[in-house]
């Protein structure tokens, strides 16, 4: 009986890994906008008075609120609240694959198209400007990579009694690849490039 439950339990939906329901979660929007008839993808610089990542190039997008029904709802009133479009005008095209930067951070991408006549009143106080760059430039862009060594650093409470080694225990680094693309005077790295490389090879699958 036990293992019949058990099956039971581990068919039904599990989470995505391990950690995801007490992980912090977001989700971002990656707008796609038309511009003279050409698709482009829209950028946030973030506000220069921002406590973290000012200045840095972001998607729309924030922290999922306990209120938020779904993933796609915080992504849907994270660009309302920044770029100031009526969430009626934000059609959803589909979801990315999440983006699990560790065990305790996920992020949640979306694709929707928005009117961008609507992004005249953007949020001040989180987006310093907005621009886009057209995906026919991305499609013929390549991206640059550099990579950075990761290395753990046990707090001092760390029960290094506990493990085999002790405090000689040799932790592991992790190397991780920084992605860049350099649009005019703009730099978009960080989560948002790695984010945008996985958004234009899926573009060139679409192309093939």
């Amino acid at each position: 009986m036990f293992l019949e439950e058990l099956k039971k339990e581990l068919h039904h939906r599990q989470p995505l890994f391990i950690g995801e329901e007490t992980a912090l979660r977001s989700a971002i929007m990656l707008p796609l906008v038309e511009v003279e008839g050409e698709w482009h993808i829209l950028f946030e610089v973030r506000s220069l008075t921002m406590r973290k990542q000012p200045g840095d190039i972001s998607f729309p997008g924030g922290r999922i609120d306990a209120t938020d029904a779904s993933p796609m709802e915080a992504a849907i009133r994270e660009t309302h609240e920044e770029l100031g479009v009526a969430p009626t005008s934000i059609k959803i095209l589909g979801q990315m694959s999440p983006y699990i930067t560790s065990s305790s951070f996920v992020v949640y991408p979306f694709v929707a198209t928005i009117d961008h006549h609507q992004i005249e009143n953007f949020n001040k106080q989180e987006v310093e400007e907005v621009f886009t760059v057209p995906i026919n430039w991305l499609l013929n862009y390549e991206p640059y990579m550099h990579t950075v060594s990761v290395q753990p650093m046990p707090p001092m409470d760390f029960p290094f009694e506990k493990i085999f080694n002790g405090d000689k225990y040799q932790w592991r680094p992790r190397d991780v690849e920084e992605w860049f693309y350099d649009y005019k005077n703009y730099t978009i790295w960080g989560l948002t490039a790695r984010v945008l490389k996985h958004f234009v090879e899926t573009i060139r699958n679409v192309n093939r």
